[in-house]
């Protein structure tokens, strides 16, 4: 008699979880949903910029038209000078965090010592 008792309660607790599962229909998001940031819901994340870096810079009046953004900035010393180095300006001196979190220092480009900064999305700026 026992057999089919647990054969009962196996079925019973098995057969139970299919009951558990949903199953979504529609589109997930509705077409007029905001993003968090427009909500006002959790905060959005932002990642540093690493696909808009200039290789070897360009003109360094390109970099002057860059609006460097405040932000908890993340980037040590040694990435700030690499940053700096992929926009194409060498021999950066006196780098230094400021109360914006934007490094600004003094580097060479084309030969010409400029102000740099560097925002916390890793954007570059020239003066």
């Amino acid at each position: 008699m026992r057999t089919p008792l647990a054969a009962l309660l196996v079925a019973t607790l098995f057969g139970s979880s299919a009951l558990a599962q949903t199953t979504v229909t529609g589109t997930p998001a509705a077409p007029d949903a905001k993003s968090s940031q427009q909500s006002g819901g959790q905060e959005s994340v932002t990642r540093p910029n690493t696909d808009k870096t200039t290789p070897n810079g360009g003109t360094a009046a390109a970099h002057g038209a860059v609006q460097l953004e405040k932000g908890a900035n993340s980037f040590t010393e040694g990435e700030a000078r690499s940053r700096l180095e992929k926009s194409g300006f060498k021999d950066a001196k006196n780098l230094m965090k400021d109360g914006d979190g934007i490094w600004r220092g003094t580097a060479m480009h084309d030969g010409k010592q400029v102000n740099v900064g560097l925002d916390f999305k890793g954007n570059v700026s020239a003066q």
